[in-house]
């Protein structure tokens, strides 16, 4: 007979102990195929062998009933007894080669994988599809290896580009990390999504798995009908013309919308980055208590999380996941990110748990994040020589971390993957002042904001994670305070530092859109 299709989109494990007191299992399966599960393992863990077959056989007749293919974890003689559609192999279970010769030929085989040696074992000896993780700590089963993260799928699923293996992930997905994973979890080279999301204790553990499995398969169908592989959607032309029109009508939304930049910073720069955001007219918020996240993540426009003295790390990881929650932009700005061990660990922490919509850091923070030590650093500054190729830096780094990225000096380079664009504005004063980076990310921030509210909002759910241009974002927060530097630096009465940022506050609250439609300098690289 042919090898049933294999539709990833929804992928329910199975594991009768997590079902709520009272609730039958067969019922729970039932209700769950009506909900849009596309396919089902059996995995019976703690079962004897005739209770794991008669499991098996009762649920592939459930199963039949809805056109659902039955898989067997590890089990290739329950497999073969039942009739089920195919076997799900580990890395210590039988080889996929032998299984192969003891199989009938047209049965599906999955394997795990949890790195990129596994992912290319699996794709060279033909398996039907590999489950990649586990993405996230999950008390469904017990892990034999570190949590991969999200960020770590992208490089598994470059292995399995241009192979007809397909690819599901699996650990601790759940509704509330499930765009979050899916959006993160892309190749950065070969732009290849996942197919699909295994989930266990959201469906099993439910008291509705019906409408659990419905609001799943909602949530994945409309992630993988969105383009799922570009990282901002764009509202114009990529041209300086369109760029710079777009960003003053960014600036002019603001105004009007006044939104609420809700700012978790460092102790150094708390009231200068205040005090711009109000210059810019939107409604700054410095609240730091994980308790209060996921009230402030419903009424704030955008999170900046600016971790320069890391004072706040699980308030910064609760705002996050929350500001995801509610599709809200988050920049995220690594200050002094290669200073130490622990800024780079708190960094690795902080976006493997949430999806950053801007990533905006100076060279020598994005170098150290790259993983480049073309450009140190010093403290929080950059020294020595610039990039040999700036663009190529920025443009990775945005197709990794799956965001536009922000790379702040003599010249601004920003990316949102696909295009780069090179920003050269702004006044050398700025580099004698605390914070003038900092204050970057409130504007970005600000004008992310403002890029969300600039787009309707869909009747229905739209798969993406953050609605609105980011890249055109990014670039208005940048032209705005280095515009207004220019402009503060000559004026009479600015004589150094210390006179030059009032009227850098002052600058940015006089700015209009004629002023960034006359003064803005970009140029589009790719």
């Amino acid at each position: 007979m042919p090898k049933p299709g294999l539709d990833l989109t929804l992928y329910l494990v199975t594991g009768r102990e997590l079902l709520p007191p009272g609730k039958d299992y067969y019922e729970s399966l039932e209700e769950s195929l009506q909900g849009g599960v596309t396919l089902v393992q059996v995995r019976e863990k703690k079962a004897d062998t005739a209770e794991f077959l008669e499991v098996a056989v009762k649920t592939i007749a459930i199963c039949n009933k809805y056109k659902v293919p039955v898989l067997i974890n590890d089990r290739i003689d329950i497999c073969l007894a039942s009739g089920a559609a195919g076997v799900h192999l580990g890395q210590t279970d039988m080889p996929i080669s032998i299984a192969r010769q003891l199989l009938p030929k047209d049965v599906i085989i999955g394997i795990s994988a949890g790195n990129v040696e596994e992912a290319r074992a699996a794709r060279d000896a033909g398996a039907d599809y590999v489950g990649i993780g586990a993405l996230w700590w999950t008390n469904s089963k017990q892990l034999v290896k570190d949590v991969l993260g999200v960020r770590g799928v992208g490089a598994l699923l470059d292995v399995l580009a241009g192979s007809s293996t397909k690819s599901v992930a699996i650990g601790g997905i759940k509704s509330t990390n499930l765009l979050r994973s899916m959006h993160g979890a892309v190749g950065p080279d070969s732009s290849r999504t996942l197919d699909g999301v295994a989930v266990i204790s959201e469906i099993v553990g439910s008291t509705t798995p019906k409408a659990a499995a419905a609001n799943l398969k909602k949530l994945t169908t409309a992630f993988l009908g969105s383009s799922p592989s570009i990282i901002t959607i764009s509202s114009s032309p990529r041209t300086p013309e369109a760029l710079t029109s777009g960003v003053a009508q960014l600036l002019l939304k603001i105004r009007e919308e006044t939104p609420i930049i809700h700012q978790i910073t460092n102790n150094v720069t708390i009231n200068s980055l205040a005090n711009i955001t109000i210059a810019l007219r939107a409604s700054p918020i410095m609240a730091t208590t994980p308790e209060e996240m996921e009230d402030l993540a419903k009424i704030g426009g955008a999170l900046l999380v600016n971790f320069g003295t890391i004072t706040d790390k699980a308030g910064m990881l609760a705002a996050g996941h929350h500001y995801n929650r509610n599709k809200k932009p988050i920049v995220f700005d690594p200050v002094g990110i290669g200073a130490t061990t622990y800024r780079k660990a708190t960094a690795k922490e902080i976006l493997n748990t949430w999806q950053a919509t801007v990533i905006k850091g100076n060279g020598g923070e994005i170098g150290s994040l790259y993983g480049s030590a073309e450009v140190a650093s010093r403290g929080v500054d950059s020294v020595g020589q610039a990039f040999s190729d700036p663009a190529r830096i920025v443009r990775q780094l945005a197709r990794r971390e799956r965001c536009v990225v922000v790379m702040t000096g003599k010249h601004d380079y920003i990316s949102d993957g696909e295009h780069v664009l090179r920003l050269s504005n702004g006044h050398e004063l700025l580099g004698d002042i605390t914070g003038a980076g900092c204050m970057v990310g409130s504007c970005v921030a600000s004008f992310c904001a403002a890029a969300r509210l600039a787009e309707p909002q869909p009747k229905d759910e739209d798969g993406r994670l953050v609605r609105g241009d980011m890249l055109l974002a990014a670039v208005g927060g940048v032209l705005a305070l280095c515009i207004a530097s220019e402009i503060a630096a000559a004026r009479s009465d600015v004589k150094g530092s210390g006179t030059f940022l009032p009227a850098l506050i002052d600058e940015v609250y006089n700015l209009t859109p004629e002023k960034i439609l006359s003064k803005a300098k970009i140029e589009v690289l790719q």
